[in-house]
Formats: structure tokens, sequence, C-alpha cells
């Protein structure tokens, strides 16, 4: 099949790391995959043109209407304006048009979620959707609470985002009406969709790269390790709070890893653990061989993010052989075997900080957990199994047009 792929993502994380090696895969199983990119993505992170049969960038087409947006532009913090994010998809889309392309596949936009270029795409589409616009949960706002009271100016802040929120919720609504095909990494999410958008959804689970996120076989070390964005979505604090509640001889440093950081939350953390007395240390922006390292070193690898749509990182401790306890909820419900391959706690710090406890004093059970899940991630979890599950949706929406 001849495939064009867009994508609108702003910073390195699960998204781009799953977009990248589905590509990779699709194209070593004699596809052509044919990648456009607005100028707004970010392309340092595991840049499409390494793995895609093509490469595109089409730069932000700057607009006199889009200028007179200038100040929604600034409270959005965004390099462009919405009107001039959506000319360019507009353009893209009349490039992949031109293309006789089978299927397009297209990628959330870190901006508007559901992207602009659903409106003017004419062949069939796949829309690739880990979740819906979630910045008007309560959950969300609960749990940054704690940072915004150090925030200066922060009754002008909430406002801001407030309004900012309902707008990108409606834009999000809006541009996923357009899209006649979903495809999502969970049924988590897909529940979230239906919800959300009235629409139904299809689940292709998503994989590691077991050749990158593998066993090294040397010694751990006495700490556990969490990944992901340092933002408060994350649940963190969660972790810090559940290590607080452990016995001082029994507890281990937390080491979080993270691609990226809000200064405001990585402070609240710091100070948060400070006054639990928890050893933090928070490392940002690693590559991929010390990630690697830090998930062979680490005892445990330990998961508490809110309502997570998959979470691919515990795929990557899975691979490296390092035992999961994680909140029960979310995606991970159906990438972790309760006992089997890993733990999963109700989110109540008491028993997350029992289970902790108990799994580091049972090296039989680290070791039992740690091999099926190996197991389960080679037999199941992988890029080259998630890429096939994937081109049986797009053959699928091919197919659905022609007929």
């Amino acid at each position: 099949m001849r495939i064009a792929v867009f994508h609108n993502l702003q910073c390195g994380g699960g998204v781009k790391r799953a977009l990248y090696n589905l590509t990779k895969h699709l194209v070593m199983m004699g596809h052509v995959v044919d990648a456009f990119v607005p100028g707004s993505a970010d392309e340092t992170f595991l840049p499409m043109k390494e793995v895609a049969s093509s490469h595109r960038v089409f730069p932000i087409q700057r607009t006199l209407r889009g200028t007179a947006s200038a100040v929604l532009r600034r409270l959005g913090h965004l390099r462009s304006s919405w009107v001039d994010y959506e000319g360019t998809q507009r353009s893209i889309a009349k490039a992949i048009n031109a293309g006789s392309y089978d299927v397009v596949l297209t990628e959330h936009d870190s901006w508007t979620k559901a992207p602009f270029i659903l409106k003017y795409l004419a062949g069939p589409v796949v829309y690739y959707c880990p979740e819906p616009d979630r910045s008007q949960e309560a959950i969300l706002d609960a749990a940054w609470r704690p940072a915004a009271t150090q925030e200066r100016f922060r009754w002008w802040r909430d406002r801001r985002d407030k309004y900012l929120q309902r707008w990108h919720t409606q834009i999000d609504k809006d541009n996923a009406r357009f899209a006649s095909y979903v495809v999502t990494n969970s049924y988590f999410s897909h529940e979230a969709i239906l919800r959300a958008f009235g629409a139904n959804a299809f689940v292709s689970y998503l994989g590691t790269d077991v050749e990158v996120f593998r066993p090294l076989g040397g010694p751990r070390e006495d700490y556990v390790l969490s990944v992901g964005g340092c933002h408060h979505a994350k649940g963190f604090d969660f972790l810090i709070r559940s290590l607080g509640r452990m016995d001082p001889k029994l507890r281990p440093p937390l080491v979080v890893v993270a691609n990226v950081s809000e200064p405001p939350w990585e402070a609240h953390l710091v100070r948060l653990a400070a006054s639990l007395n928890v050893d933090l240390r928070i490392k940002v922006g690693v590559s991929d061989y010390e990630l690697v390292l830090w998930y062979n070193q680490a005892k445990l690898f330990v998961y508490a993010p809110y309502l997570e749509p998959f979470g691919l990182v515990v795929l990557e401790a899975m691979a490296c052989e390092t035992p999961v306890i994680a909140v029960k909820e979310g995606g991970v419900r159906e990438s972790v075997i309760h006992n089997e391959t890993g733990i999963l706690v109700d989110r109540e710090e008491e028993a997350f900080a029992q289970a902790i406890s108990e799994l580091l004093q049972d090296d039989l059970q680290r070791e039992r957990l740690a091999c099926r899940a190996l197991e389960a991630v080679r037999s199941f979890w992988t890029w080259q199994h998630a890429a096939k599950r994937l081109e049986g949706h797009l053959v699928r929406c091919a197919n659905q047009r022609r007929a």
C-alpha cells in the first residue's frame, strides 16, 4: 500500500516513539510510507525522515488574519495562531489528496488533539487517537492545585487556563467529527472516545522495541524507578507520598526519568519529597541508552499516572525484566496481568507502600514476575506485532472506501 502519515507532535514521548516505530515496521513490511509534517512539529526526537519512505516539511504559513490573533497566540503559548496552523494543514491535505494514496494515517496534534487536517483529507483516513482532550478533567485540576498555590499571578493563570481548556475541548470535538475510522491504544481509550465524541474506535495495541529495551543481566541497585513527563498528570506526587508511608529502613530512593519537566511541578515534587524524607532524584532528557540502564538497574518500576490511556513505559520496563507495580486504572490494566506479569494496586497510598515493601523483600516473586513479563512482551507486545495489528486497520479502511 501507499500510505501518507501526518503528525504535529511537539516533544519526545510515547506517542512519537509509537509513530516512529510503527512507520519503521510498515516500511519494513513492504509499504510505501510518506511523512507529511508541518513546521510546528518537533522532529528532533526520533525524526520521521529516518524511517519514512519520504519526508516533507511544510513551513507554517503566516497570514494577516493569523497575525490579528496574536493575543490568543500569546495566551496559549503558541508559536503561531490557530488560523495559521489550520491553513498549513489545509495545504498538507491538498498535497496528500494529489498523491493517490491508498490510505492516510493521522496522529493526534499536540495542540488540538484531533488535527485540523481531518477536515480536508479526501481519501480514506485512519485517525490514531490516543485519547480525547482531557484538559477539563477534575482529577487533573485537583492534581495541579498544590503546585499552583506557589505560582505568581495564579488568579490570572487560572482564568486563562479555563478559557483555553474549553477552547481546546471544542476544537478537538469539532475536528474529530471528520474522522470516519478511528483507532486507539486500549479499550479504556475506546470508552473515553465513545463518551467524548460518540464515535466508535478500534483498538490496535502498541508495542516496544525488544532490541533496545532488553535485559542486560547486571546487578540491581537500591532504587525504584518511574518514567514519564514531569508534570501533574503522571502521579509522581502519589508515589512520593506512598514511599513516605514506608518504614524508613526499607524505603528506597525514587528515581524519576522524564523527557520534559514543568519547573513549578518539579519544584513542588522536591519540596514534597523533602517534607516526607523521601530521596528523590529527577533526571530530565536522558538518551535511550541511559534509559535502558536505569530500567535494568532498578529493583522495581512504579507507575501511578492519573487515567493514563495506555502507558508505553510499562512495556519498556517489562522488556527489561524489571518488576512492575502500577495503580489499577487506565490502560495499564490491559498490559499488566495482576500477580502474573506485575502487581496492580488501588490508588491508595498505604496499599501501594505495602506492595512495594513486600516485593522488595521477596526475591523469588520479583524474579517470577520479571520472567513472565518478559515472555509476555516478546510474544505479543513488540513493534512487529503492533505494526501487523495496525496494518489490518489500514487495509480495512482502504477497502471500505473502495467498496
